[in-house]
């Protein structure tokens, strides 16, 4: 069979290596990556092993969004592990290259790398050029709801559509597609400097190459993904994730990949790594940089340097060396600062993109983890992202048991500054757990709104939202967590210094803890369990999907 595919006799005898990417007419992130590939193939190649490349797409978030589509969003990622899992079986193969940019393909691959064990590396597909006067896609979010008002011309409009996505490549800006770059990096699985590469550069396809290399040094050493991870790793990633105030889903994804490799990433994790790491990057959509900026300024291995005093410095990574001996290479070598041409472009120092520790964009992290009655499980809130008027606020719940009720409830004006949204039964057991970025834009961009109403989910967000906006509730809705009790004109309090997120009242006001807990008590009774009405594939998901605070993944 695999004669008939082009190989020879002799490549029989050879370390058998799958490329597996995310290529595809998808979306600018996966476009490119058959490019990447090929270069990769060469290395390979060349290092005396025979490659194959297989594909399974991913979609974009970007796309699916504002519509059904996005209810597949993290269904996908389960999916095209499973599809990774079997490709990377089926031969079986002695090595494994995964090449993706994005939200849920990225994830998807490394969430394989862990399962199947075998020397692998992933390969970073770069991020997107920056448009005119760093525009990024999620302007044309923006321009829909300026449009409607009047604010912009149908011109306008189009000159942003034009521009935003100006290149192939992962979007300019820190969401889940440029946050999982830096996890990838940082967990060791990706080569130093690969995180956010210009996507649209040679520079990316020589590195393509080197990695094909790598991986048969790998191959030679003996060294596989669980040599690589460890709770150090994910604690040295979730470091990353504070300072560069990285996506809410990055909460699904490495406790998803940790689970595989069988390591427990929790939710405390994260909220106690962030007490103690400021973000230190300054990046769009709350930010001033495109992540280009912050790759110019020296990327991922940058941060590490000034963060060494607090990482896992020993910790091995696909390099064959440690973390601390990548960095003292590349700091000895002049390769941490190669890019400070680059940047001179832009008229730059690379301190003024990574702050010091001494002098952080903001001191206490990028998120936080909420409890309370309304989330004993927890809930993640991207505080760094939202007006700190609104780090505390309690007010009356409008509860919708769709973001589509909510997003018609604000059109139609039913909405007024101190509300607390609450979206419910979008959960992963309830509908795949899809974005809320719709909602977050229409009120990001609401004058009367925008710093005036909280939001709570048990729903996830895009890695570009901003304001005040608390995901991943946790018991979901529709398995009976306290999310379904929520009554209209019920108080709830959102208070990120204390990390709380309770029901404090009803309508006839305050209420005292146990009263709150026998109030639920009556409610529950009436309850009716939630039936899925949901078909085929997601499903599926919902049926075998685990718990928001492990991961909300069915492998």
């Amino acid at each position: 069979m695999l004669l008939g595919t082009g190989w020879t006799m002799s490549d029989l005898d050879k370390p058998q290596i799958l490329l597996e990417s995310a290529y595809g007419d998808s979306h600018p992130g996966s476009k490119h990556l058959n490019q990447l590939v090929e270069e990769a193939k060469i290395g390979v190649y060349k290092a005396g092993g025979k490659p194959a490349s297989y594909t399974v797409t991913d979609i974009c978030d970007g796309v699916a969004s504002g519509h059904g589509g996005i209810n597949y969003s993290l269904v996908s990622r389960d999916i095209m592990a499973a599809m990774i899992e079997i490709h990377a079986s089926s031969l079986p193969f002695d090595g494994m290259l995964t090449f993706s940019s994005c939200d849920k393909s990225l994830p998807a691959h490394l969430m394989a790398i862990a399962k199947q064990n075998i020397p692998a590396i992933h390969f970073c597909g770069g991020s997107m050029m920056p448009g005119p006067d760093f525009i990024t896609a999620v302007k044309c979010y923006e321009t829909r709801e300026q449009i409607k008002s009047g604010q912009m011309t149908t011109k306008e409009e189009n000159f942003y559509k034009i521009n935003a996505c100006s290149s192939y490549g992962a979007c300019q800006y820190m969401g889940t597609a440029s946050t999982m770059q830096i996890m990838a990096e940082a967990l060791g699985l990706s080569l130093p400097g690969n995180a956010l590469m210009p996507a649209w550069s040679n520079l990316i396809r020589h590195y393509a190459d080197s990695a094909g290399a790598q991986l048969m040094n790998l191959l030679k050493k003996g060294i596989t993904p669980k040599d690589i991870l460890s709770k150090k790793s994910f604690e040295n990633a979730i470091m990353l994730h504070s300072a560069v105030m990285g996506s809410t889903n990055a909460l699904l994804h490495l406790p998803a990949i940790a689970n595989l490799a069988g390591i427990t990433i929790t939710p405390d994790d994260f909220d106690r790594i962030h007490r103690k790491i400021p973000v230190l990057v300054s990046l769009q959509l709350s930010g001033k940089w495109p992540t280009q900026i912050l790759w110019l300024a020296g990327g991922v291995p940058k941060i590490m340097e000034k963060l060494k005093d607090y990482l896992h410095l020993d910790v091995l990574t696909v390099t064959g060396r440690t973390l601390g001996e990548n960095l003292e290479l590349l700091k000895n070598s002049g390769e941490m600062d190669r890019n400070i041409d680059y940047l001179k472009n832009y008229g730059l120092h690379p301190d003024e993109v990574i702050q010091s520790l001494d002098n952080p964009y903001n001191p206490d992290g990028g998120l936080a983890i909420l409890k309370g009655n309304l989330a004993p499980n927890g809930a993640v809130v991207k505080h760094a992202a939202m007006d700190p008027r609104m780090h505390k606020h309690s007010g009356p719940a409008r509860p919708f048991n769709s973001e589509k009720e909510a997003i018609k409830a604000i059109a139609e004006n039913k909405i007024i500054p101190g509300d607390v949204i609450v979206i419910r039964y979008e959960g992963p057991k309830a509908s795949g757990m899809p974005e809320m970025f719709k909602t977050t834009e229409i009120l990001i961009n609401h004058p009367k709104l925008s710093s005036t109403v909280s939001l709570v989910t048990d729903g996830r967000f895009s890695g570009a939202t901003r304001g005040p906006a608390v995901g991943h509730v946790s018991p979901e809705a529709a398995v009976g967590g306290p999310i379904s009790l929520i009554e209209d004109q019920d108080l709830i309090e959102i208070d990120i210094a204390h990390r709380r997120l309770r029901i404090i009242g009803t309508k006839a006001g305050k209420k005292t803890e146990n009263e709150i807990e026998s109030i639920l008590k009556v409610r529950r009774k009436s309850l009716k369990s939630f039936k899925n009405k949901r078909s085929g594939v997601i499903s599926l998901f919902s049926k075998m999907v685990g718990d928001t605070s492990k991961g909300a993944s069915m492998l």
